[in-house]
Parts: C-alpha cells; structure tokens; sequence
C-alpha cells in the first residue's frame, strides 16, 4: 500500500491498478485504497470488463480453432471470466438471491448474505443463470465465431458498465465495511452517464466491425452493432432494476449486490444478443 495521503489527486494509473486489483485476480498491485483511487477505479470498469471479455473470446475461439464445436467454446467463454473473477460475482449472485428470498427485514437477510455457505434460493438461480449464459453462448458460436466472440466481449463490458452504474453518488453501502462500503457512492452521476454513452458508441461501433468482418458484410455488421448497443443498455437497465430491489431491501449495496448486478446484465446481454434470426454468415 503507498502513503500518498487520501486527499492528494488519484491518477489514471492509480483508479486502473484499482479496477483491475479489485475486480479480477490479474497481479495488479493496488496502491491507493481510498475514495478517490476507487472513483477513478469504478470509471474504468468497463476496461476491466473489455479484457475479461476479450480473454473470454480469445479461449472460445482458440477452441473452435483446434475443432470444437460451438457448446465447448460457449463453455469456455463462461469459465474464463468465472476464474477471472474467482467466481466472486457469480456467489455475489446466490449470495444476494438467498438474502432476498429469504424475505426477512434487512439485517438478517444480509447476516444470510454473508455465511459462507449457499442456501436454495442461491443454488436455483445459478442452475438458471450459467445454463441461460452458456447456450447463449453456442448459439452465438453456432451463428459464426465474430458473433461468439462479440457476444463474450460485450457481456462482460455490460457487467462491469452496471458496476460502474451501481457505484453512483446517491446509492448507498448497506454496510460500514467491505468492497461494496469501499465503492458505493464514489462515482458522480455525470460520469456514470458519461460512461454508459461511450460504452455504448465503442459497442455499437467495434460490434459492426466485428461482426461483419465474419458474416461477410457491412450491412450484417451494421446489425450486429445496433443490437449489441441496445444489448447493452437493455442490460444495464435490468441490472438498475435489480439494484433499486436490493437498495430498498437491504438498505444499500454490498459487495455481493455487485457481483449479482454484473451477472444480471451479463446474461440479460448474452440473452438478448440472440434474439432475432441472423442476418447472414455460416
């Protein structure tokens, strides 16, 4: 950890050790733990979540090059940024999904959120969840490999967009200690939005890129890329939704609230990518 004092001024450097030492498992040396590092760090959400999803792609496609098919790529696609993560937001989501079905007031539902165990509610939801995700997944691979691909890289940079939402000012920790109490609230509103927007423009317009490089047209890519842009902000608008609940719930955030909103707009992403008959390629 460095001595820079709290109140000194953040650096790029500072919040991107912050994102990628806090959000994956890449040695990434944090140095600053304070509001304004976890500021700049949630900002760049989306960049952590453009790796991960590109390390997610590039696993998919090298198994469809060495000859599998399209459901052992979608597998790999899932566990990439599973193991990335250390599965993390994967038991924030049974995590937080225990703490809500249990229907008690707010402090023991958050007691249940934090045993180490997983209740039902958590085990249902993950046997619908990483299914829904991995046969996304193969249809996506199944349609060609740019439409695998993009699907991988832009669910992941939903999931870590939400996050980036889910740490806006005006959204409050439910409790005085951990990830979530550490990030709630440090992200402006403005730059929230900022942020959505040119997460956004950079999908639509790398998702055309991409998809039409492998389905062979510009008029097919220009599809993908709008669908891949509304993927995003349908999905991120459902991971809002899901937030709201576990505000009023639970009285704020946790760190397994987060990891619950980034896997529901990765899959609420993932699902909505295929939707609509493909346009063209293999």
């Amino acid at each position: 950890m460095s001595t820079t004092s709290p109140a000194s001024s953040a650096s790029l450097s500072d919040g991107l050790r912050f994102a990628f030492g806090t959000l994956t498992v890449l040695p990434v040396a944090v140095r600053r733990w304070d509001r304004e590092a976890a500021r700049l760090g949630m900002l760049s959400a989306p960049l952590v979540g453009l790796v991960v999803g590109g390390c997610a792609a590039g696993a998919g496609l090298l198994l469809l090059l060495l000859g599998a098919g399209p459901p052992l790529a979608a597998v790999a696609s899932v566990a990439v940024p599973a193991v990335l993560t250390r599965g993390l937001h994967l038991d924030g989501l049974a995590d937080t999904a225990d703490g809500l079905g249990s229907g008690k007031p707010a402090e023991d539902a958050l007691r249940i959120m934090k045993q180490s165990d997983i209740g039902p509610f958590g085990v249902v939801t993950l046997l619908l969840v990483v299914p829904a995700q991995l046969a996304a997944l193969a249809q996506a691979y199944g349609d060609s490999w740019a439409r695998g691909a993009l699907a991988a890289v832009v669910s992941a940079t939903a999931a870590r967009l939400a996050l980036t939402a889910a740490a806006r000012a005006g959204v409050p920790a439910a409790r005085p200690e951990g990830l979530g109490a550490a990030v709630a609230g440090v992200v402006p509103a403005g730059g929230a939005v900022a942020a959505g927007v040119a997460v956004v423009a950079a999908v639509g317009a790398g998702g055309a890129v991409v998809a039409a490089a492998g389905a062979g047209g510009a008029v097919f890519g220009a599809y993908d890329g709008v669908r891949a842009a509304l993927g995003v902000v349908v999905a991120v608008g459902v991971a809002e939704v899901l937030l709201r609940h576990c505000v009023r719930r639970f009285g704020g955030v946790t760190g397994d609230v987060f990891g619950a909103v980034a896997e529901t707009a990765a899959t609420t992403a993932l699902v909505l990518l295929t939707l609509g008959a493909p346009l063209g390629g293999p």
